[in-house]
């Protein structure tokens, strides 16, 4: 029998291919490692350790599709309870690719790393389940520890970064960085500054702040200080320069699927970055209405993303709507950082909705007499009700 296992080369997909083996009696394990922008020395190591653990490996590239999701996102300013969406919105199409390899290899089953406790197990299988494939969860079925799991590691010989002092769990791709487990799992501990790798910490920033201008055509991003470049290398510019000013740290108790409340780090410096000039833009550009309703709009997308719903015939309806939204969304913006802050200081669109020369108090092309009539009505429900009941 043969089961392809999505495999991130950590700690947990590391101890499972031996388990399946183990514990379900397959003759042979196939490992998937799906590139999505996290770093060479990721995918290469899981390559390695795929190669030498598992009876086959696959490492298949998908960055321009992610960074294709990660447009839609910033133009649904994709965020859930603070968080960016970045590992969420992953996870769909790496169980797509892994469906493509177990499809190739006639597999019977496909395997995941995940807990029963978090929410990855969910995005997975809504996408395996949806193939009509068999799915085996080895860390859930068999209710493992992660300190359990380093034990059996060692005895195996099975190399793997966590240890018992560190036992994090990582997750890394061109949006963003998440680390959980161990000591984090306490709300009231304070994360050490070593869990961080993407973001200086804002006290040693640099002490001059640094504006960039960003460029945005349709609501996608386009260019970086006048420099147009694909979105790939302009997410991870912004990722190395937010970074280098302490910009995309979050620390918060997020709610997960299940229910369970859950202390989350992440690191996201571009996203951030993104989000907040994206966001800037539609304030000029888009009506009152509009952007009230997205804001709905917004708020829907983000849960479906972030359960791993992206097969839902109503996720499809909203991004026609976002999609609409954003034909105006063009222009740029100009973000101040410093010390941890991404701050929008000017914004320019050729389809805003501002006059200068309507609002200005040195104008006189609108009549402001005129606004007596509206506030003479203004208000007046209310007025007639604090005459007759107070």
């Amino acid at each position: 029998m043969k089961v392809v296992l999505s495999y991130s080369g950590g700690l947990d997909t590391t101890v499972c291919i031996p388990l399946l083996k183990e514990k379900y009696g397959f003759d042979e394990v196939v490992t998937v490692t799906v590139d999505i922008g996290q770093p060479y020395e990721d995918i290469k190591q899981a390559e390695e350790r795929g190669k030498k653990y598992a009876d086959k490996h696959y490492t298949i590239d998908a960055k321009k599709e992610f960074v294709d999701s990660l447009f839609m996102l910033i133009k649904a300013n994709g965020n859930y309870e603070g968080y960016v969406l970045g590992t969420a919105l992953a996870r769909p199409l790496i169980a797509e690719k892994v469906v493509e390899v177990a499809k190739k290899e006639n597999a019977e089953a496909i395997a995941h790393g995940c807990t029963g406790k978090g929410n990855d197990q969910l995005r997975f299988e809504n996408i395996f389940r949806q193939y009509g494939f068999r799915v085996i969860a080895p860390v859930r079925e068999l209710n493992l520890t992660r300190e359990w799991e380093i034990e059996y590691a060692r005895q195996h010989g099975i190399d793997v970064p966590a240890t018992k002092e560190k036992p994090y769990s990582i997750d890394e791709n061109l949006w963003s960085r998440s680390i959980e487990g161990g000591k984090l799992e306490d709300p009231s501990f304070i994360p050490p500054e070593d869990i961080y790798e993407w973001t200086t910490s804002p006290e040693k920033a640099p002490d001059e702040p640094e504006i960039i201008k960003i460029d945005f055509e349709k609501g996608v991003p386009v260019a970086l200080n006048d420099e147009r470049m694909d979105g790939f290398e302009l997410i991870k510019k912004l990722n190395e320069i937010g970074g280098k000013h302490g910009v995309g740290r979050t620390d918060m108790i997020e709610d997960r699927v299940l229910g369970l409340k859950a202390r989350e780090n992440y690191e996201h410096s571009a996203a951030t970055i993104l989000l907040t000039a994206h966001k800037d833009l539609e304030n000029l550009v888009l009506s009152r209405r509009e952007l009230k309703f997205k804001k709905l709009v917004e708020e829907e997308w983000a849960e479906l993303v972030y359960y791993g719903l992206v097969n839902d015939p109503l996720y499809d309806a909203l991004n026609a709507f976002i999609d609409k939204t954003q034909e105006r969304v063009t222009g740029w913006v100009k973000v101040k950082l410093y010390k941890g802050s991404a701050v929008v200081v000017a914004r320019h669109s050729p389809h805003a909705l501002y006059s200068e020369e309507l609002v200005s108090f040195d104008t006189s092309s609108l009549d402001q007499r005129l606004a007596e009539g509206f506030a003479v009505f203004h208000g007046l429900q209310g007025r007639l009700y604090r005459r007759l009941f107070q």
